[in-house]
């Protein structure tokens, strides 16, 4: 008897700045899951919100779905709209066994698909609902990574409210924290979109002024001369770090264009570091990915001083860039993972958690009665 197929659905585009890189992600995954081993069903989200049924990214763009605003029937439940479409609701016989969001950046990274995922009960890759959401918000991750003892550069947390009440005393209080040059951030975005480098007090007001544009709540943290490194985890309760990347931006810093322009960046895998170098990060990878509990896979960045040959972690990424040129899946490549075994592996952690949870209890029973 043939073996059945699992059904994954892979979940692409989405509410975010970062929808034209997701885009990018799922042509490489779409194109490299094993079809003798899965039924794949890509589902395109909107710039607006809407989820469609399609062939692959490139049908989501020109907006021909076969599906309108609604979602496929998840683990054997009906097609429903979300709320779309006038709310109503629809049935279907293509359920999925597993899902896999190659979203990036809100509403698909940030804990709010994979919140919809658990009340469905469908297995999905990627971490869950809380470890999304603090992989998300920089300023909570920095908080979780420093009560872990990890190293980060300094910093100031800002909220729109009191920008708008008086950006000159935030200002101030900023210049007394943090030293130029200094780097401002949306808080829930990644992509380097929103992020700008400010040398002097004009500078910083004009940086603070386009981060909040994304934002209601920004980081402004300390530029350092530094080296960009970044490490792979793969795994659940026991996770395992990949061989370390080094970026080499051909731009003043790894902006927006130096991450996604061709040519305007290099990538160094394995990265050229001491043995004990690149374990001690490997070793602050695998921390940074515990701190906040993280699950199935992430790509941790580091800051590595160049005077000091400090490293500071800078940010966890819990579903990070899938092309098959991404670095994420180039560091497990370097590490003797291939790129189709990398999804292999990725989904079956997916169904692993997926029946622990499952075998937990959902409703008080007293010890007596067990």
């Amino acid at each position: 008897m043939e073996k059945k197929r699992l059904r994954v659905g892979v979940l692409f585009g989405g509410r975010s700045g970062e929808h034209e890189v997701s885009l990018a992600s799922a042509r490489s995954v779409l194109g490299a899951l094993d079809r003798s081993r899965y039924e794949v069903l890509p589902i395109g989200i909107t710039p607006d919100g809407e989820w469609w049924l399609v062939s692959g990214p490139d049908e989501l763009v020109e907006g021909k779905g076969s599906q309108t605003g609604v979602v496929p029937g998840l683990g054997g439940r009906p097609l429903v709209s979300m709320g779309l479409g006038g709310g109503a609701a629809h049935r279907t016989e293509q359920s999925l066994d597993v899902a896999f969001p190659v979203l990036h950046g809100t509403y698909g990274e940030d804990g709010t698909v994979q919140g919809l995922l658990e009340l469905l009960g469908v297995p999905y890759v990627g971490p869950g609902v809380m470890a999304s959401a603090m992989g998300m918000d920089k300023a909570v991750m920095k908080m979780a990574f420093q009560h872990a003892g990890l190293p980060v550069v300094p910093y100031r947390v800002l909220m729109v409210t009191a920008w708008q009440d008086d950006a000159a005393a935030v200002t101030s209080a900023v210049e007394q924290h943090v030293r130029f040059p200094m780097f401002v951030k949306p808080s829930n975005l990644g992509s380097s979109v929103g992020v700008s480098k400010a040398t002097d007090r004009a500078g910083l007001r004009r940086a603070i002024d386009e981060a909040f544009r994304y934002d209601r709540k920004i980081l402004v943290e300390q530029g350092l001369e530094c080296r960009e490194i970044e490490c792979g985890i793969l795994g659940n309760d026991q996770p395992e770090a990949s061989a370390l990347a080094e970026i080499l931006p051909k731009r003043d810093w790894y902006d927006y264009r130096a991450k996604y322009e061709p040519g305007m960046s290099e990538v160094l895998i394995p990265a050229s570091l001491p043995s004990s170098l690149t374990q001690q990060i490997q070793a602050q990878a695998i921390q940074a990915y515990q701190a906040i509990d993280c699950s199935g896979m992430a790509r941790i960045d580091f800051f590595l001083d160049r005077a000091s040959a400090q490293p500071y972690v800078n940010e966890i990424n819990t579903i990070p860039g899938f092309t098959a040129t991404s670095v994420y899946p180039k560091l497990w490549e370097t590490s003797g993972l291939s790129y189709p075994a990398l999804l292999d592996r990725l989904i079956q952690l997916a169904l692993e958690r997926h029946d622990q949870r499952g075998q937990l209890l959902t409703t008080y029973q007293a010890a007596k009665d067990r």
